[in-house]
């Protein structure tokens, strides 16, 4: 492949799940990238309200209050969520000699990629798919279609077995 038809940046998108850490894979054995290129591993946090799933509201009695170690366990749980993730996305590279960058963004992971994606003026996204069925998909909804629909650049979504 000639120098000007590598790419210059890849954005992998990863979330712990066995389907991203194909899709690195997948990115790591097919990809050329130019000699300045960058291949960049991204992984969106949720924001602590939404990960702990509820918000303790208010207190009888007490009004409104905020329970500032109800929400620093929280983000301590998801920073090691996060590191475990990226050091086993970091292994799979090492494994492979790759050298990558890494970004953790905070937010809702469909609108963090597509952010992620414009800002790094990427020139391919991979991810996984895990395959979700038409009831769990109109609840939780689909990532990779919402990014494959809203990137400028293309998409390689890498599906799981079923």
């Amino acid at each position: 492949m000639s120098e000007n038809k590598k790419l210059k940046c890849v954005v992998v998108a990863v979330d712990g799940s066995e389907e991203s850490m194909k899709g690195l894979q997948w990115a790591l054995d097919n990809v050329k990238l130019h000699p300045e290129g960058s291949l960049v591993i991204i992984h969106v946090q949720s924001p602590p309200s939404i990960a702990a799933g509820l918000n303790p509201g208010s207190i009888p009695f007490g009004g409104d209050l905020e329970v500032p170690a109800f929400t620093a366990a929280i983000e301590a749980h998801q920073r090691r969520i996060t590191d475990a993730i990226i050091t086993h996305a970091l292994k799979i590279c090492a494994d492979n000699n790759a050298e990558v960058k890494t970004q953790v963004l905070i937010g809702d992971p469909k609108e963090k990629i597509c952010e992620a994606v414009e800002e790094l003026h990427a020139d391919l996204l991979v991810m996984g798919c895990r395959s979700f069925g038409p009831i769990k998909r109109m609840f939780l909804g689909s990532v990779s279609n919402y990014c494959s629909n809203h990137v400028s650049c293309p998409v390689m979504i890498v599906k799981g077995t079923a």
